[in-house]
């Protein structure tokens, strides 16, 4: 990749944003980190874990998917939105040895517990009965079916308990509705490769894009 002149060896580097929940590349803040980095000269790449549908995405699909895409990036940074936060949690234990820092916004870090986050109990059993369950799709813009083999398969993957040892920088909201800023707080002060700091703000953190961009630039040495 061509860098200009004086751009820092952290721009040798890949970026992934990994996007959250029924959201998608298009995303704003997708978008904003795509424009800050690349002013770097860094590739940003964002993998649309909707690809090939939605109905039948799994976590278990979004690694293996992610797996495949860091296994010919070279060195990789996980920028990982809400799920995407979860995801770059269990990617940096599987791929250790690819991944090299991650920056988490708003983290989905419970999202392994039985009691899920997305819907109620009584939601869930309406989910198990059925077979799917319609979700409101951000990225597209509508409601779109997701399979129980979502819920089921998310069970096997616990972010809160995974070792991983690559310095993380965390962005979460305290008034954020969807992730419990206290369960991230537990989280961070648990893992000591992790650097939260709270913010002013919901769970799209799209307030604070700018404070987020000046504490992300010098922990990735830009």
């Amino acid at each position: 990749m061509p860098l200009r002149a004086g751009v820092p060896e952290a721009a040798l580097v890949t970026v992934f944003y990994l996007h959250g929940f029924v959201s998608s590349p298009r995303s704003t803040k997708v978008q904003y980190f795509m424009q800050v980095l690349g002013r770097l000269g860094i590739e940003v790449r964002c993998p649309d874990f909707n690809e090939p549908d939605f109905r039948s995405m799994t976590m278990t699909r979004m690694l293996e998917q992610l797996g495949g895409e860091l296994a010919t990036a070279g060195p990789s940074i996980l920028v990982g939105s809400s799920l995407g936060g979860t995801l770059a949690v269990l990617a940096a234990s599987r791929f250790s040895t690819n991944v090299e820092r991650l920056v988490l916004l708003a983290p989905a870090v419970m999202f392994g517990d039985a009691d899920h986050h997305l819907l109620t109990r009584e939601q869930i059993a309406v989910w198990r009965a059925h077979g799917e369950y319609d979700f409101f799709h951000y990225g597209y813009g509508e409601k779109r079916a997701l399979s129980y083999a979502f819920y089921e398969d998310s069970l096997k993957y616990d972010a809160f308990g995974t070792l991983f040892t690559q310095p993380t920088l965390i962005l979460q909201g305290r008034h954020d509705t969807l992730v419990d800023a206290k369960d991230v707080e537990r989280f961070a002060d648990t893992h000591p490769n992790v650097t939260l700091t709270l913010l002013d703000d919901d769970h799209q953190l799209i307030r604070s894009l700018p404070r987020i961009w000046n504490e992300v630039q010098p922990f990735l040495g830009l």
